[in-house]
C-alpha cells in the first residue's frame, strides 16, 4: 500500500469527515470551521442544553478548572518547588498565611471533584450516544481531557512533600518503570534523576501548573467549540 492510497483512505473514515469540514472556497465558512476564529458559532438548539440533557456536568467540570486556576495562581505566591521549603511552605499555608488552609482546601477539594465530574460527563455522553457521528472526533478530546485531568491531579500529588506524596509518587513511577521498552526511560524523563528529589520536584511543578493546565485550557477550547459546531448535545 502506498502513502496515497493509505491517506485515501484515511480521508473516507468517519473519524477524518468528523474533524475536517469542506469549505468549497468560501470565506465565511473557513472562519466558522476554524476554532480560533469563530469559537462561537451562531445556532445551537435550546432544547439540546436543557438540564436533563446535560446535567450541566461538562460546565461544572469548567467551572471546577477554573476554581483550580485561580487558587493554584494564589498558592504560587507562597511555594517554593524545592525540596528543603516544599513541606516548610504547606505548614506556613496552615499556620501562618491569613485563610491559608482554606486556599489550599479549596484548590484539594476541587480537584477531586473535577476528577469526579469529568468521570461523570463521560459516563453520561456514552450512555447518551453523545460520540456517534458527527462527533466522533469530539469523543476523543473528551478523552484526552479526561486524560488531562487525571495528569494534573497526580502531577499536583508530589507538590506537598509530605510522606504521603512522597510514597505515592514512589508508587507510582516504579509502576510505570515496570511497563517494557519505555518503562524505566519513561521514569527518568519524569524524574530527571533516578530517585524522586529536586529535579523531580521541579518537574512535577511545571507540568502541574504550566504545561498540562494549558494543554487542556486549548482542548477545552476545542471541545466547546465542537460542540456547538455538531449542533446539538446528542443524536436526536
Amino acid at each position: 500500500m502506498t502513502v496515497t492510497e493509505f491517506k485515501d483512505g484515511l480521508k473516507a473514515t468517519r473519524v477524518w469527515r468528523s474533524m475536517f469540514r469542506r469549505t468549497n472556497g468560501d470565506p465565511a465558512l473557513v472562519v466558522s470551521n476554524n476554532v480560533f476564529l469563530h469559537l462561537h458559532p451562531v445556532r445551537l438548539p435550546a432544547r439540546r442544553i436543557h438540564f436533563w440533557e446535560t446535567m450541566c456536568l461538562g460546565g461544572l467540570s469548567f467551572a471546577l478548572f477554573v476554581v483550580l486556576t485561580v487558587t493554584g495562581f494564589l498558592l504560587m505566591f507562597y511555594y517554593h518547588p524545592s525540596v528543603p521549603q516544599a513541606y516548610q511552605d504547606m505548614l506556613d499555608l496552615e499556620h501562618v498565611v491569613s485563610s491559608g488552609v482554606f486556599l489550599r482546601n479549596l484548590h484539594r477539594w476541587a480537584g477531586h471533584a473535577m476528577l469526579i465530574a469529568v468521570f461523570l460527563h463521560m459516563v453520561r455522553v456514552f450512555y447518551a450516544g453523545a460520540y456517534r457521528s458527527p462527533r466522533e472526533f469530539n469523543w476523543v478530546v473528551g478523552v484526552s481531557l479526561l486524560v488531562f485531568t487525571i495528569l494534573l491531579s497526580y502531577t499536583g500529588y508530589l507538590l506537598p512533600w509530605d510522606q504521603l506524596s512522597f510514597w505515592a509518587i514512589t508508587v507510582g513511577t516504579n509502576m510505570l518503570h515496570s511497563a517494557p521498552v519505555l518503562g524505566p526511560k519513561s521514569k527518568f524523563m519524569l524524574l530527571g534523576a533516578n530517585d524522586i528529589g529536586d529535579s523531580a520536584l521541579l518537574r512535577f511543578y511545571v507540568l502541574h501548573c504550566i504545561f498540562l493546565p494549558l494543554l487542556a485550557a486549548v482542548l477545552m477550547a476545542v471541545h466547546f467549540w465542537r460542540v456547538r459546531k455538531d449542533g446539538q448535545i446528542r443524536p436526536l
